[in-house]
């Protein structure tokens, strides 16, 4: 336990150093606003399109591993939405703590630290996780809150998450990467130096933001925020896991990764939807600042066990 304690350290010490120069104000919230879109647009796309440029095609695609995931976060998602309807809440914020119980910190957390703890054979696994998560639960999440509002479905509607989703600077870089792969074009050295370069800026600034943007949260409705952080530290990876390895037959290692990913804390993407949409916001806020403090521990336990099998 100790030793994976020890490699997980260094990228949770990056993101307290984050929280306490925002704490103190010496990087304010205005300069970690700024720092977290040089991360989203430049240092992270540059990061994902290499890695996708970089994939086999033939070997990315594995039915079983989507549909695991699927099933695991499904589960989960309605395991969210059926406690919070039980309490009363109407469909956007019942939705809307659904997604947090499964939705991870994947892109900013997830694929610079999986990616340097399990090796290069992690990018594939990690960028289907996320592929999912924005493609599939960020889809329905909006289409949900945009529907129960307005009483129904509208074109406009389906074409502002379509617009949304294309201009996603995560998922355009993805998706450039993993053309650039299927046409087999040979990446200039210059180009690869440039991208790896502007790529390495990825790790340390994306856990610096997150760190300073959790010193701006305050802790407000606590006991369901402690309760969506378990169902995403614990139930998430849980449900997927069995649903990996006892159900579909994942392969070790991808089922792995998997599992590593479903136990990341929850995503700041939750929180932009929910202030953008007025739902939920203290609520999502808060459990963002619980689970990442919570993962320090649960992410660790979670490597441990993935490395015993």
């Amino acid at each position: 336990m100790w030793p994976i304690f020890l490699k997980t350290l260094p990228f949770f010490g990056l993101i307290g150093l984050g929280w306490l120069a925002a704490r103190t104000r010496f990087f304010p919230q205005e300069a970690a606003a700024w720092l977290t879109k040089f991360v989203f647009y430049f240092a992270l796309s540059a990061m994902l399109f290499r890695f996708a440029a970089g994939l086999d095609l033939a070997r990315l695609f594995d039915r079983r591993f989507v549909m695991a995931y699927l099933a695991g976060s499904v589960l989960v998602w309605v395991l969210g939405l059926v406690a919070a309807r039980a309490r009363g809440l109407p469909l956007p914020e019942a939705a809307m703590e659904a997604q947090c119980c499964m939705i991870g910190n994947t892109g900013f957390l997830g694929v610079p630290m999986l990616v340097v703890l399990l090796g290069e054979r992690a990018v594939g696994p990690v960028l289907m996780v996320l592929t999912i998560d924005m493609l599939v639960f960020s889809t329905l999440i909006t289409l949900i809150v945009h529907a129960s509002r307005r009483g129904g479905l509208r074109m406009a509607s389906l074409l502002g998450v379509l617009g949304g989703i294309v201009a996603n600077p995560m998922i355009v870089s993805m998706l450039a990467g993993l053309a650039w792969a299927w046409a087999r074009l040979p990446m200039p050295q210059p180009l690869d130096e440039f991208l790896a370069l502007l790529g390495a800026a990825a790790t340390p600034g994306a856990l610096f933001a997150i760190g300073a943007s959790l010193a701006g949260r305050k802790v407000q409705r606590l006991a369901a925020s402690v309760w969506l952080s378990f169902a995403k530290l614990v139930l998430h990876p849980l449900a997927v896991g069995v649903a990996a390895l006892f159900v579909f037959g994942v392969q070790p290692f991808a089922a792995g990764v998997m599992i590593a990913a479903a136990a990341l804390p929850v995503a700041g993407n939750v929180y932009i939807l929910a202030q953008h949409f007025g739902v939920a916001q203290q609520r999502v806020s808060t459990a963002i600042l619980i689970s990442t403090a919570g993962s320090i521990v649960t992410v660790p336990v979670v490597m441990l066990l993935i490395g015993q099998g």
